[in-house]
């Protein structure tokens, strides 16, 4: 107990700048940014589900435009 008591100004200015210089982080506020970082990756990112629907899309383009291309050469 006495170790502590000669030490606790350094303990208490050590802690102080811990508490200015946010080292540590409170639970609500690693779930605000929590909640931030899914919206901008939902703002910014497709789901997986939209990129495969718009490959098919593309890939059916693709055959369309290869069956008109085949029609107009071969007539």
């Amino acid at each position: 107990m006495e170790h502590f008591l000669d030490y606790s100004p350094i303990l208490i200015v050590v802690m102080i700048f811990f508490i200015q210089q946010r080292v540590f982080v409170t639970p609500e506020q690693l779930e605000k940014k929590h909640r931030e970082i899914l919206n901008d990756i939902q703002n910014r990112f497709v789901t997986l589900n939209s990129f495969k629907d718009l490959k098919e899309q593309f890939s059916d383009m693709q055959d369309k435009i290869d069956k008109i291309y085949d029609a107009i050469v071969f007539k």
